[in-house]
Order: C-alpha cells, then sequence, then structure tokens
C-alpha cells in the first residue's frame, strides 16, 4: 500500500536518533575504518555514515530496534552522505556509494523483520537527506557578509548525486531534513525534481521537515515558520514538518500553527527535550510520549516520532499513545493567489 493511502488511515510513526543509538556501542577509530578504509590517511571516527559500508550489521540492527518498536517508517543512516559533508574526511568520492549502501541496510532491516513478523504492517524507508554543513543564505565570515561558501548549483549537484544512491538502494520516499536554511533545501527539492525529470522514473514522494533554532519561532536563516513553508510547498511535498532543535514542550506552538496552514500531511519529531549542561538528553521515554500524545489528540499531526537524544524506549511510548487516535485531516484552505 503507498504510504499516501496509509497517512489517510492512521498516524505514522517515524524513527529516532540514529547518533544516540551508534554511541551506544563505543566505537573506535579502527571499528570506522574496518578493512577497507585500515590506511585512510585522515581520521574517520565519528563519521557515522561510513558505518553502512565498514559496520552494516550495526546500522540493520539499530533499524530493527525502532521497527520492533513500533516505528513506520525509518530513515537511512545518510544525513551527512553528500560530496559537500564528506570532504571533512577526504572521502567526497564515497557519497553515492554511501547512499546505496544506507539504502541497502534499511531494506535488509524491513525484510528480516518482516520474516520475523509476517503480519506486519507496511513498514517505509525515508531516504534521509540532512541540511548540509555549509549554508548558502549565510556568510560564515564575519567580516564579509557578502561571502558565500557554496553556490546553489554546487549544493544542487551535491544532493542530486545523493538522491540518485537513495534512488538505487531503494527507499521509498525522499526526506529532507533539520532545514535551517530554506535555500539548502529548496536546492535540495530542485535536486530531487531534477533527477526524476532527467532520468524518467516515478517520482517518489518528499517529506520536508524543518527546524526552528529558537523561542522566536524562526529558521537560522531568519523565517517564520509561515514563510518556510510557503517557501517549499510548491515541491508539493508529502508532508511537512518540524524536527530537532526545540524539545516537544517548546515545539507544540509551532506544530499548532503548522497543521493550521500546512495543505499537506505534517510531521513532527522533536529531540528528547534540551540538552542539559553535558549534552545529554534527560527526558524520559513517556515524558516525550505524554507531549506527543497530546498533539495526536488535537488533530495536530500525521507523522511523529523522535530526533536527536531519543531511542527505541522513545519510539515505542510514542507508538503505543498514538495508536489508536485518529489522524489529522487535511484542511481545505482557500487559495488568495
Amino acid at each position: 500500500m503507498s504510504i499516501r493511502k496509509e497517512l489517510e488511515k492512521r498516524i505514522l510513526v517515524i524513527d529516532g536518533a540514529m547518533g544516540t543509538m551508534i554511541q551506544r556501542h563505543k566505537l573506535e577509530e579502527a571499528d570506522y575504518r574496518g578493512d577497507r578504509f585500515k590506511d585512510w590517511p585522515s581520521d574517520v571516527k565519528g563519521n557515522n555514515d561510513l558505518l553502512c559500508i565498514t559496520q552494516p550489521r550495526i546500522i540493520i540492527d539499530i533499524h530493527k530496534k525502532y521497527l520492533e518498536a513500533g516505528a513506520d517508517i525509518i530513515e537511512t543512516n545518510t544525513f551527512s552522505s553528500t560530496t559537500i559533508a564528506m570532504a571533512d574526511y577526504d572521502m567526497q568520492s564515497l557519497a553515492y556509494e554511501l547512499n546505496v549502501a544506507a539504502a541497502k541496510c534499511a531494506r535488509q532491516a524491513i525484510d528480516e523483520f518482516k520474516v520475523a513478523h509476517p503480519d506486519t504492517l507496511n513498514k517505509y524507508v525515508a531516504g534521509s537527506i540532512g541540511p548540509l554543513n555549509k549554508t548558502l543564505s549565510l556568510s560564515p565570515d564575519v567580516n564579509n557578509p557578502g561571502y558565500r561558501a557554496l553556490t546553489f548549483d554546487e549544493a544542487a549537484t551535491a544532493y542530486k548525486e545523493q538522491v540518485s544512491g537513495l534512488v538505487d538502494g531503494g527507499v521509498d520516499v525522499i526526506l529532507i531534513e533539520t532545514i535551517f536554511d530554506t535555500l539548502n533545501a529548496k536546492a535540495a527539492i530542485y535536486a530531487v525534481k531534477n533527477y526524476f525529470r532527467e532520468t524518467g522514473k516515478e517520482e517518489l514522494p518528499i517529506m520536508i521537515s524543518g527546524t526552528i533554532t529558537d523561542a522566536s519561532g524562526r529558521t537560522l536563516s531568519g523565517q517564520t515558520l509561515e514563510a518556510f513553508y510557503v517557501s517549499i510547498a510548491h515541491a508539493r511535498p508529502l508532508s511537512v514538518g518540524l524536527n530537532c532543535a526545540l524539545g516537544a514542550q517548546d515545539m507544540r506552538s509551532h506544530i499548532e500553527e503548522l497543521s493550521e496552514i500546512a495543505a499537506c500531511y505534517t510531521s513532527a519529531y522533536p529531540n528528547a527535550g534540551l540538552p542539559n549542561a553535558m549534552g545529554e538528553y534527560d527526558e524520559q521515554p513517556h515524558e516525550t510520549a505524554h507531549f506527543i500524545e497530546e498533539w495526536a489528540k488535537e488533530g495536530f499531526v500525521n507523522i511523529v516520532g523522535g530526533c536527536c537524544g531519543t531511542t527505541p524506549e522513545h519510539i515505542k511510548h510514542i507508538a503505543d499513545n498514538v495508536r489508536n487516535i485518529t489522524p489529522r485531516k487535511l484542511p481545505e484552505l482557500e487559495t488568495s493567489l
């Protein structure tokens, strides 16, 4: 069944944090390198996306833990799998391969899960496209506000290669997430549309998720939530939503606003609260689930889950709490132009 038809019937649950789960394995430099990259000239510890090639079993098992917790959508481990982000490790040439490998890890996790649970509901792989570590709207040099570290075409080219790998690996939907700069997101949207237009392949649904960076309710590049939505609505996304940055408690008003203005489905996967002084997350699974259950009952959301600091335990509580709640109905919005 298509994900659109599934969304008409129930609230879908997306998985939680990948990095949090990888940290539990306490991997060292040699674990990241594996045999293939044992002589790589630069350090690669911390390159979590590389584990899809060097430690695929770890990634598959993390995906399976989220599936067993009740996730309907699992994200590929490709948040940084672009030539631009991989330049930090001198691994630009691996970008396409990383995306293919990550998508196959997620697909294998679903296949293995279905063998053990043949009566399970449909499960979907979302190809995760991160925001890049360079921004198109802001200068990294405070003394030169007109300078940009990246051009739109460079971003679009990198994103297009990523989309190619994700599609070839077998994803069901493209997820452009954690957007702090809408121009980066527009480059990703352009890349996705361009890829499908040039290849002639059937276009996959696009999920778009931004991030509000502080109490002002704006993205890092300065847009209000409504302005952000209007800026990306031309993509005709399957869903638009928010993730990361704020915990659920602080995200509520923004999710409510989005539910009123979005003509598509809405998603929300917040952090497990705000990080403490040590950078760790203290919000317990039942606490996160309580906030999200309230949003669901209010009719704000169609897709829910967790971001930084969340674990399979968080996702299980969320899935249990929203299982029998009617999903948000798409509003009938008047167009003024």
